[in-house]
């Protein structure tokens, strides 16, 4: 099968993954750009997960505060080198980790981190169980992972905090 310069370039756009690697996928999924997303995807989240076990030592910190100053919300998000952490796409996940936190007060990063016997729901205390508000349809840790994949290094949150002026 001939798979276009043009299909290719487009899933560049889409992706971001090399051309080498979109063309590979364009060919394995018979030239449909969707599938040839998925199948980057799936390819991406295998690397990203082979390097969980990286020290993600570098990031930033994003402070959002929302309109009227009465809630704001801050962030660490790390990964593992700083030219990642001045990129676009991290820079953009920082921004939309603080804004959740500033909209759903999780109280932990992941449900690992719920201390034994205490009962809360997972999907409302823990940001990365939560749906995305900007895209209920998915979790947190979807967004991170997409992100990791893209961004080819291990991105965690390294800790938040959410402050509201009392009623």
């Amino acid at each position: 099968m001939e798979i276009s310069v043009t299909l290719i370039r487009d899933l560049r756009e889409k992706t971001s993954a090399g051309v080498m690697e979109c063309k590979q996928a364009l060919l394995d999924a018979g030239g449909d750009l969707d599938k040839a997303s998925d199948i980057l995807k799936e390819r991406g989240l295998a690397k990203a997960e082979k390097k969980m076990d990286r020290i993600a030592s570098q990031g930033l910190v994003e402070a959002y505060v929302h309109a009227g100053g009465r809630i704001g919300a801050m962030i660490e998000l790390n990964c593992e080198s700083d030219f990642v952490a001045r990129t676009d796409e991290f820079k953009a996940l920082a921004h939309d980790l603080a804004l959740q936190v500033a909209a759903t007060n999780p109280q932990y990063i992941s449900p690992e981190d719920i201390p034994q016997g205490t009962k809360v729901s997972p999907e409302e205390a823990c940001l990365l169980a939560q749906p995305f508000i900007k895209d209920a349809g998915r979790k947190i840790s979807d967004i991170m992972a997409e992100v990791s994949a893209k961004v080819g290094e291990k991105v965690v949150v390294g800790r938040f905090a959410r402050f509201q002026i009392s009623k």
